[in-house]
């Protein structure tokens, strides 16, 4: 019950969160059976179950399309990667870096919280990022705002980082990886192939994987007054993980 039904299903209205008194309240309703709410507590523990937080899945995502993508155009590109064909697989991906980003759980003394100054800006900047699937190297640039001509440049630096053979570039349908502007460079540079995820599949790029990183490594529980100084606290944090790919390969991308 508590996997599959949220407290509305069981008639507990407007109510989507199980807590210990609701799923005693369900009990007693249920079996007619009084238990504590420290008894229920112990009892979902030994149940293997634990008070933690929800997450977010993409309604729209189609599982099947995920497989096939996993078994077979994965499967392909590797095997492609093996036999030579492909002489660099790299996984692409875009994100926004704010001045100020969420706030996380953090260790503080009891009955206190840490606080974070801000100042109600909302500076920022979007980052490209680049994984190379076999060394674990991490290629970002950042820009102004994401568009067409953004993505260019960094194709641009993917193709001078990698000046010789073919590279496929995984990446997702966001709109400027399929826009008419987009052809000419693509035609002009036709060692370069895009290979396209799934619609709502960002589970199937580790780039996803690395800005979570980057964020609760150097961004979160923070706020930068002077906004070049994310943009240093980005670079040291890419820097760091280009020194020790081994970490990348095995945070990231051992589970593809």
């Amino acid at each position: 019950m508590l996997e599959q039904h949220v407290p509305a299903d069981m008639g507990f209205e407007a109510r989507y969160t199980w807590t210990l008194p609701l799923v005693a309240e369900w009990i007693k309703r249920e079996f007619d059976v009084t238990l504590s709410v420290r008894g229920i507590s112990a009892m979902l523990k030994r149940m293997n179950f634990s008070f933690t937080k929800a997450t977010y899945t993409l309604a729209h995502a189609n599982e099947e399309a995920q497989t096939f993508f996993r078994k077979h155009t994965f499967a392909q590109l590797k095997k492609q990667v093996e036999a030579e064909q492909i002489d660099h697989l790299l996984f692409e991906d875009e994100s926004m870096i704010r001045s100020y980003q969420a706030l996380q759980y953090n260790w503080f003394p009891r009955g206190k919280q840490r606080k974070v100054p801000t100042y109600g800006k909302h500076e920022g900047a979007k980052l490209c990022g680049a994984i190379h699937y076999e060394t674990g190297q991490v290629h970002h640039r950042e820009e102004e705002k994401a568009d067409t001509t953004a993505f260019i440049r960094f194709l641009e630096d993917l193709l001078s980082a990698y000046s010789s053979g073919k590279i496929a570039l995984i990446l997702d349908n966001s709109r400027i990886h399929h826009a008419t502007g987009l052809q000419p460079f693509l035609k002009e540079h036709p060692r370069l192939q895009l290979v396209f995820l799934p619609p709502y599949s960002p589970n199937l790029n580790p780039v996803e994987g690395l800005w979570l990183w980057l964020k609760a490594d150097v961004v979160n529980n923070i706020f930068f007054e002077k906004f070049y100084k994310i943009r240093l606290h980005v670079s040291q944090f890419m820097n760091r993980i280009n020194n020790q790919p081994m970490e990348t390969i095995d945070r990231l991308l051992v589970r593809l």
